[in-house]
């Protein structure tokens, strides 16, 4: 598959502030970027660094006054598509160190928190029947509504109120899956089909002993998403990260299928 890909950013900030970008979708095997180009405004640093597990890249850039980003590309998705959910957990003492972090609580994911309760609820599935059967319960019993929550919204927090955006929908799923002795981490990517159009967060389990999108509020396909970057929790994906105060004008993306 094959999409057009369109982010605008504009910010204003009232002093010289360090921030930090990631909005370009990631140049890895499974996607390829055939065209690309990145209109920043002007300002007095521009470094770029590998991303978290160096998929995908930040930017990191010093600003004043009126910010601009403008980014368009063209990318086709190559993911090989497998039914995740019919796979298999790799064993705790199995894993690659790399992916060991993502079997641990981190900010957002309080994943010892919710043992209890995974056990209870799911204890009797394994692997990927045991994620399928927690995307489902999450996709059935929460809804999307914007502006219910914050930049200091946990997975916690979503579990209770029952309500979130795809971020809190990402979290919650990551959470659990992680209590039930699975690695998942968050991605950010471009998709179709996500209302309203967005910069979307998504899960990725680990299973079988490779990573598998997932989208907990059913919007959009593993085969029409285009990965940004990856981490722990949202903390570690974030569209731009500001050391300093930040007024936001206005924002758009656009995700458009290549005919």
């Amino acid at each position: 598959m094959k999409i057009n890909v369109l982010a605008e950013l504009d910010y204003y900030f009232s002093c010289p502030t360090p921030i930090l970008l990631q909005v370009e979708a990631a140049a890895i095997p499974e996607q390829i970027i055939d065209d690309a180009h990145i209109d920043i405004s002007a300002n007095d640093h521009f470094a770029r660094v590998a991303a978290h597990d160096s998929i995908g890249e930040r930017i990191w850039l010093r600003a004043n006054g009126r910010f601009t980003v403008n980014y368009r590309a063209t990318v086709t998705i190559n993911r090989i598509l497998t039914d995740c959910f019919t796979l298999p957990m790799v064993e705790q003492q199995m894993l690659p160190g790399a992916v060991v972090q993502y079997l641990l609580p981190s900010r957002y994911c309080q994943s010892d928190q919710f043992q209890s309760f995974v056990q209870s609820k799911f204890g009797g599935l394994e692997g990927g029947a045991c994620v399928k059967a927690m995307r489902d319960w999450v996709e059935d019993r929460f809804t999307y509504v914007p502006g219910v929550s914050n930049s200091e919204t946990t997975a916690a927090d979503t579990f209770i109120r029952r309500q979130g955006i795809c971020r809190d929908y990402a979290h919650v799923l990551i959470t659990l899956v992680r209590a039930a002795g699975i690695p998942a981490r968050i991605a950010s990517v471009y998709a179709l089909g996500v209302k309203p159009q967005d910069f979307h967060a998504v899960a990725e389990v680990f299973l079988g002993g490779e990573w598998h999108l997932v989208d907990a509020t059913g919007m959009a396909p593993e085969k029409s998403m285009a990965k940004i970057g990856i981490g722990r929790d949202a903390a570690d994906v974030a569209f731009l990260t500001a050391y300093g105060s930040a007024v936001l004008n206005s924002q758009r993306v656009q995700v458009e299928a290549v005919s």
